[in-house]
């Protein structure tokens, strides 16, 4: 286990630094277009649970105005092209985050889990998913809800925490390249 958890991290560094190197340039011209957008510092920062619980600030572009609270044109092109992720590399790279593993959320839902449930808190929360791949649209998904946070919370956080689950027994280097190329290719 110990073995395969160091090739992992290596994973992670090489790539997320790779990405870092071929994107910066991308994530500093969109955070400073972010910045014009939304008048304000375009870097969104929220403290969200990590690996055994451990609270960490994740980074994204910001894409809301902060005085309307709406999403803007640019911050919902933003949403949908995912580029809004691109800084969580620096989360990667600095050991917060995976670049494969369960996306990391607030508090209330990874951290409160029980029994065999609370076995997705030992791994690395992810850039990408089998879950988040499925979910992919779950923001539109949840506002064609009478209840979004009833249907979040009953329906696809449930699903979301099995398919996590699987991936805890089952996951490999191979299967997370699988899982990184369905990401970019998902089309």
């Amino acid at each position: 286990m110990l073995l395969i958890w160091m090739s992992k991290r290596i994973f992670d560094i090489f790539f997320s630094a790779v990405g870092l190197l071929f994107l910066g340039w991308i994530i500093l011209i969109f955070y400073f277009l972010a910045s014009l957008d939304s008048k304000s510092n375009g870097l969104f920062i929220q403290e969200r649970i990590g690996q055994f619980g451990k609270v960490f600030r994740i980074l994204k572009l910001k894409t809301i105005n902060p005085k309307s609270q709406n999403i803007s044109c640019f911050g919902n092109f933003l949403r949908k092209s995912k580029i809004d992720e691109f800084p969580q590399l620096w989360n990667v790279l600095k050991g917060d985050m995976s670049l494969v593993g369960p996306r990391p959320d607030i508090a209330g839902y990874y951290d409160v889990l029980k029994v065999e449930n609370r076995k997705i808190l030992e791994l690395r929360p992810g850039l990408t998913s089998l879950a988040s791949l499925k979910y992919f649209n779950e923001e539109t998904l949840l506002k064609k809800q009478e209840n979004p946070l009833k249907y979040n919370d009953e329906v696809i956080f449930p699903d979301k925490v099995k398919m996590n689950l699987k991936y805890y027994y089952n996951h490999s280097i191979i299967g997370d390249f699988a899982i990184i190329w369905k990401t970019i290719f998902r089309n």
